[in-house]
């Protein structure tokens, strides 16, 4: 354990070392090289010959190597993430479209519930969207070792000028992240993986078990529901795009209001990774067994 954590150590090191690019280019060089010859790419592989069929092999194969570049800029870039400067006129930096739904929500205030996945620099979303008053807390997925797990909360929480809540994913998180929106306060969730006890949802036109648990919330309090991802411009450099408040469903139903809500967001996600699918992390498996077992 304190091996493990020592190596990770070692490379945050080094990274922190490097200027933002340079770290974002070695984080995508080597996973660009190293990523498709693991396991996890025959899983994205069987996953876009099901989402995607129009793609060839050949396709399939540029977009898994985009795949794992994205992942490894993303790692390069995780400790550079607070010195990122918005609106950089060159070089390493962020920008923000869609800024005005942030400050309209920071005006009116309330609790705001904010819906993303695993798409371009995912990391660059909590700090960015913070930077207009609108910070909101998060889940996360605890890391196996508690000394590289203390390691990627500290750089979380660096990167935000106040530090928010990192609530555990599970039961008990839940609640408490529940007790948090119910205080009014902002939460914001990815949820683009498979949830084995969701509910089932089309993406990509397949059945997939999807959590619902953004949509009953959104319903419960009848707050915001905000979409936003981010976009990968250059090394370092991104772009994160915020849309207007989804329309919530009212059909006086919870349950069918909950389904609604939920396909409604699965579509918004599907819409950003058609547009990029190297973007998006196709690695994990995303749809039932049976169902990618038929391509």
């Amino acid at each position: 354990m304190r091996v493990e954590a020592a190596l990770a150590g070692f490379a945050l090191t080094l990274l922190r070392r490097l200027r933002p690019e340079k770290a974002s280019d070695l984080g995508g060089a080597i996973c660009r090289m190293a990523g498709p010859f693991l396991p996890a790419s025959k899983v994205a592989d069987r996953n876009l010959r099901l989402a995607m069929p129009e793609l060839d092999a050949a396709a399939r194969k540029k977009v898994i190597r985009g795949v794992w570049e994205n992942l490894g800029r993303t790692v390069g870039e995780f400790p550079h993430i607070p010195t990122l400067v918005e609106n950089a006129p060159f070089g390493p930096g962020y920008e923000v479209s869609g800024a005005e739904h942030l400050i309209a929500q920071a005006e009116h205030g309330g609790p705001v519930l904010f819906v993303s996945g695993h798409i371009g620099n995912w990391e660059m979303l909590p700090p960015g969207v913070a930077k207009y008053g609108v910070g909101f807390a998060s889940f996360y997925r605890a890391a196996g070792n508690p000394l590289v797990d203390r390691m990627i909360r500290d750089l979380r929480n660096a990167a935000m000028e106040t530090p928010l809540p990192l609530f555990a994913k599970g039961a008990r998180g839940a609640r408490e992240a529940l007790a948090w929106v119910a205080k009014g306060n902002r939460l914001g969730m990815l949820v683009d993986q498979k949830m084995n006890d969701g509910i089932e949802a089309r993406f990509f036109g397949h059945p997939a078990m999807t959590a619902p648990a953004l949509a009953a919330m959104a319903l419960k309090f009848r707050c915001p529901v905000i979409p936003g991802h981010v976009q990968r411009l250059g090394p370092a450099r991104l772009r994160i795009v915020v849309e207007a408040p989804m329309l919530l469903p009212d059909s006086g139903n919870r349950q069918t209001d909950v389904a609604l809500l939920t396909q409604m967001i699965n579509d918004r996600l599907e819409n950003w990774i058609r547009i990029c699918p190297e973007s998006w992390l196709w690695l994990h498996r995303r749809w039932p067994k049976e169902v990618t077992r038929e391509v």
